[in-house]
């Protein structure tokens, strides 16, 4: 009876043994390099499909549950009137699943040998205190043993913050003696939340340096590597490459070259790293190394930490490359392919700086751009150590636009200071009436408000890269902003007083209270339209663009602020140029081809005049906002916008014959007074008084 009992529970172990084993082998199907399946080949996300129930009210949060098998929630927060996912922290990893597997076969070996049942303990195994001591317990030479759990999980937000973790604890408490071998087992753990179907589940994890880590944590590890051969390819996986090479001061120029396809369809893009020759100098005669790391979807992950006034992101349009050196090098040279090969997307060559956690224009300068790759000349230091290109896709980059515009804007200053001076001459000659009046302090006031937008314009170009870490950026916009309004409410009000001339509408209004109306509408409506844009979009950080200090469009359309005002102004002033051609020039019975032909030289005379000063630029201005504008509107924007000065000076001042006319009597009158100086120096009276003394 007792062997009975002892075969039939052998029986009971062999088949708990059975059970065990074959689940282990599920988990340990997939080979090296091999990537999950997945159903419908896309990364599964672990949550469940039902959203807050309560009603969704701006600004309000909710968080639900994940699904079954998953710890933690996902956040909730109402936009539009909907519930929008935030934030996702599922995961269903942790550090007792990742040697869950590995001590339950432990166990299992054990029972196989002739030790009795009944000393076998099947309790839960004691909890690791850390991965470090979990992988030094089960796996200290290739870390092959957390490989399998962590390739077969999904790739949830909590999964990828986890597997983050794991990586930043294994570069931090196992660095010491970094083999090839745990290196590309660094790598496959990297390379499963690095996926492009991956890439989507970063945006929900709470802690927006998780991708920043990531970099470090790879940076770090792979310094920790030691290379035995003059060359090596360390890590071959689909979103990672790493390679190293033996330098000293002898060798020739080394070159690391890359090519990673974005995913299993597209075509490599090409990234290509450089030591010169000179900078190899400066190592010692025993053997240094140099390690490099290729990753073609980190790009689309890393998250910058803005600051206050940027709000949108840069979009990274290349590899990322990062490079392990010794101290003694510090320039490397970079080649990159564009992702984005548009005419319009211009690069800017970039060093990720590991403490600031954004991306270092002043690591690297652009030593050649062509329209598929860029080639940059970087500094390496211990703070920066990946590098990459960052692309605007609605810029220009057309050195014709720059030189445009600084030629103009220098005739257009000039102009306005001539216009004020012109103007301080024949002040007391034309002012004889309060509409005179008027118009010429209208056109001083515009001369002004355009001088003071020029040389905002000209402060924005030239520091926007330094004052823009700063509120300094917020005043700039605001400025620039204000008296480009001023100007075009100038013109509104001068084209009032051509109403008010022709209808005479305010035939008895005193000139006090049309300097009050003038003024109220010329700087009042600008400040009220100006502080409503600061008050509205500076909390939602969306008052500047990212990349100057000016009206941002992309995000908050902040720029509509000063773009409908201005052709609103502009309309209407046309309509006043029909108003004045239908009122002066209205044609008398009986009037001959010739005097209908004087008729539409004249109208064509005030649109030309008028059109100028109103505006129309800003036309071409809105067009070119448009994606994939033709370059064509570009040059005409720049060449109108920047000769606006030039503008105001010819059709405001010099075409206008009592101007003229006054400036005439005024330089005859300087010179009157010049030659009777000179006479009078010159009489005999004076010679008599200069002989006597």
């Amino acid at each position: 009876m007792k062997m009975k009992s002892q075969a039939t529970m052998i029986c009971c172990l062999m088949l708990f043994l059975a059970t065990e084993c074959s689940h282990y082998r599920s988990k340990m199907h997939i080979k090296d390099g091999d990537k999950p399946q997945h159903p419908e080949g896309k990364l599964k996300t672990g949550r469940i499909q039902e959203k807050c129930r309560g009603p969704c009210i701006t600004t309000s949060n909710c968080s639900q549950p994940c699904a079954q098998h998953f710890r933690g929630e996902i956040g909730f927060t109402c936009h539009q009137n909907q519930w929008q996912k935030s934030t996702e922290t599922c995961t269903s990893l942790s550090v007792e699943t990742l040697f869950k597997d590995f001590n339950s076969a432990s166990r299992l070996s054990l029972a196989a040998s002739s030790i009795p049942v009944h000393v076998l303990d099947f309790r839960a195994p004691e909890p690791m205190e850390s991965v470090a001591q979990g992988i030094r317990r089960n796996c200290p030479v290739d870390y092959a043993c957390i490989l399998d759990v962590v390739k077969s999980s999904e790739a949830t937000s909590g999964n990828i913050a986890f597997i983050v973790e794991l990586l930043r604890n294994i570069s931090t408490d196992l660095s010491d003696n970094v083999t090839r071998e745990k290196m590309k087992s660094y790598s496959e753990v990297a390379n499963h939340i690095l996926d492009t179907a991956a890439i989507s589940n970063w945006a929900f994890i709470p802690d927006k340096n998780t991708s920043s880590d990531l970099l470090q944590s790879v940076n770090l590890f792979a310094r920790q590597l030691h290379i035995h051969n003059e060359s090596e390819n360390i890590a071959d996986e689909l979103f990672i490459q790493a390679k190293g090479l033996l330098i000293n001061h002898n060798t020739s120029e080394k070159k690391f070259n890359f090519s990673v396809s974005m995913n299993n369809t597209t075509e490599g893009i090409l990234g290509v790293i450089e030591i010169p020759r000179q900078e190899l100098w400066k190592l010692p005669p025993n053997a240094s190394q140099a390690i490099s790391i290729a990753f073609p979807t980190l790009g689309a992950i890393l998250k910058e930490v803005h600051l206050q006034n940027v709000s949108l992101p840069r979009p990274v349009n290349g590899l990322v490359l990062s490079v392990i050196l010794p101290e003694e090098l510090k320039q490397v040279l970079f080649t990159f392919e564009k992702i984005n090969k548009s005419r319009n997307a211009r690069a800017q060559c970039v060093g990720w700086h590991s403490r600031k956690r954004r991306w270092d224009e002043n690591a690297c300068e652009t030593t050649l751009e062509i329209m598929n790759k860029v080639k940059c000349l970087c500094n390496y230091t211990n703070m920066v150590m990946s590098f990459s290109i960052l692309m605007s896709p609605k810029s220009i980059e057309n050195k014709v636009l720059d030189y445009i515009t600084c030629i103009g804007l220098s005739i257009s200053i000039f102009s306005l200071i001539l216009c004020l001076i012109i103007e301080a001459m024949v002040w007391s000659r034309v002012v004889v009436t309060e509409i005179s009046y008027m118009r010429h302090v209208c056109i001083v006031n515009i001369a002004v408000s355009l001088l003071i937008a020029n040389v905002w314009f000209i402060i924005n170009s030239n520091f926007h890269k330094k004052v823009q870490d700063s509120n300094w950026c917020v005043a700039l916009t605001f400025f620039s902003h204000f008296f480009y309004l001023s100007l075009f409410f100038w013109m509104f009000f001068k084209a009032l007083l051509i109403i008010y001339g022709i209808l005479v509408v305010f035939r008895r209004m005193m000139k006090s209270r049309m300097m009050a109306i003038g003024f109220a509408i010329g700087y009042g409506c600008p400040l009220i339209i100006a502080g409503t844009t600061v008050a509205v979009t500076v909390p939602e950080k969306g008052y500047m663009r990212p990349d100057a200090c000016w009206l941002n469009w992309d995000n908050t359309k902040a720029l509509l602020a000063f773009a409908i005002p201005a052709l609103v102004i502009v309309a209407v002033n046309l309509v006043v140029v029909l108003v004045v051609a239908v009122n002066t020039q209205r044609p008398s019975i009986g009037s001959s081809k010739s005097q209908d032909l004087a008729i539409i030289m004249r109208i064509s005379k005030n649109v030309a005049i008028l059109t100028p000063l109103l505006g129309l630029t800003w036309g071409f201005g809105i067009a070119t906002l448009i994606e994939d504008t033709s370059l064509i509107f570009h040059i005409i924007f720049a060449l109108l916008n920047a000769f606006q000065g030039f503008f105001i000076l010819l059709f405001g001042t010099i075409m206008d014959r009592k101007i003229r006319d006054a400036l005439r009597m005024r330089m005859s009158s300087l010179k009157g007074r010049s030659r009777a100086a000179e006479n009078a120096s010159l009489s005999p009276t004076n010679g008599s008084k200069l002989m006597n003394r």
